[in-house]
């Protein structure tokens, strides 16, 4: 029975990853008309989690005891995972190309991966590595990094810090599960539940979005007419939409319960997919047809992923190294699906 519920449960995580990637990946494909329709980049990044923000606002009220409970916690979602990726990739695309700084980006599953080994001294399986370079490689292919490298180094800087905010996002999300918080009487304390934790982290975005970008000086008439998408005239505002509801609410939310369901690493892994999906769409809606070594790159990060999710993370063999986590069990709890997520006690946020 605990053998059929883990396959279930890493089953639905992978569903949810996959699903959270095919959203994020259509963003670029709804934000990029709307961009050569005469709005700043930071403007639709700002559009994007405050319309988000918005629309989480009953369900941040529904769990406003986290506010109280949590504090840090949501602070540093919103900082890292929300406004953080979003500001450090928009400022490094300024400085070096696209596709260089979605690679280094995209460096996250690696970065993970080399948190849980060598911060969390958690031995990881050779298999999830190899995923990890197969699907860094293949995104190589994928973004075509050779057409238009430029070593500028504050811009590939700012790339890694779109990379580490990345890996503020997997670590969040899987922190805070309850396995290692205890309350006053000693007891194992209650998850905060992901719903809310997204709908504190969009809000603390939102904020911190509204000083990088300052809206008030956005064309606000822009959002009334139409963007051209390959030829035909789509409404501005439907695009927006896309965004926020699609490739921002539900984005956000599918790949924080994947988390849970499966482990940051091998979320991360199957996030690359992002990049795929991304350029899929791109030469569907946007007529941007693919090269044959971007199509070998897609299957190679296909690869990489499945090699990745179908490795769990060994169990450790005793107690965790001092400072680098604690409470983690030797096996995994009744309701968790075997190789479940990894517990980061000490994450970004500092809770």
């Amino acid at each position: 029975m605990h053998a059929s519920s883990g396959v279930q449960g890493r089953s639905a995580g992978l569903g949810l990853a996959l699903v959270s990637a095919f959203a994020f990946g259509g963003s670029g494909v709804a934000a990029k008309p709307l961009i050569e329709a005469g709005l700043d980049p930071l403007h639709v990044v700002w559009l994007r989690v405050a319309g988000a923000a918005l629309v989480m606002l009953p369900v941040a009220w529904r769990h406003r005891n986290l506010v109280r409970e949590r504090p840090a916690l949501l602070a540093g979602f919103g900082l890292f995972a929300v406004a953080g990726v979003q500001a450090f990739y928009f400022a490094s695309i300024s400085r070096i190309p696209v596709g260089v700084a979605l690679l280094v980006e995209y460096l996250a599953p690696a970065l993970v991966l080399g948190w849980v080994r060598f911060v969390q001294r958690r031995p990881v399986t050779r298999a999830a590595a190899v995923g990890v370079v197969l699907a860094v490689g293949g995104l190589a292919c994928v973004v075509e990094v050779w057409a238009g490298l430029s070593f500028d180094l504050l811009g590939l800087l700012l790339a890694l810090g779109a990379a580490c905010c990345q890996v503020g996002y997997f670590v969040l999300s899987a922190h805070g599960d309850g396995q290692g918080d205890h309350d006053t009487t000693g007891e194992r304390a209650e998850p905060p539940h992901p719903v809310g934790v997204i709908a504190y982290g969009l809000i603390v975005g939102a904020v911190v979005l509204t000083v990088v970008a300052r809206p008030w000086g956005m064309d606000w008439a822009l959002l009334g007419g139409g963007a051209d998408m390959n030829g035909a005239a789509v409404p501005a505002w439907l695009l927006l939409g896309w965004i926020v509801l699609l490739a921002t609410v539900l984005a956000y939310l599918t790949g924080v319960v994947s988390v849970r369901l499966l482990s940051p690493q091998v979320a991360g892994v199957v996030a690359c997919l992002e990049a795929v999906i991304a350029t899929g769409l791109a030469w569907v809606l946007l007529g941007e047809h693919l090269s044959a070594p971007q199509l070998v790159g897609g299957f190679t990060v296909l690869v990489g992923a499945f090699i990745a999710q179908s490795s769990a993370p060994k169990p450790p063999t005793g107690p965790v190294a001092a400072g680098a986590g604690a409470g983690v069990p030797a096996e995994p709890a009744a309701d968790e699906p075997s190789g479940g997520p990894v517990r980061f006690s000490g994450g970004p946020a500092g809770d």
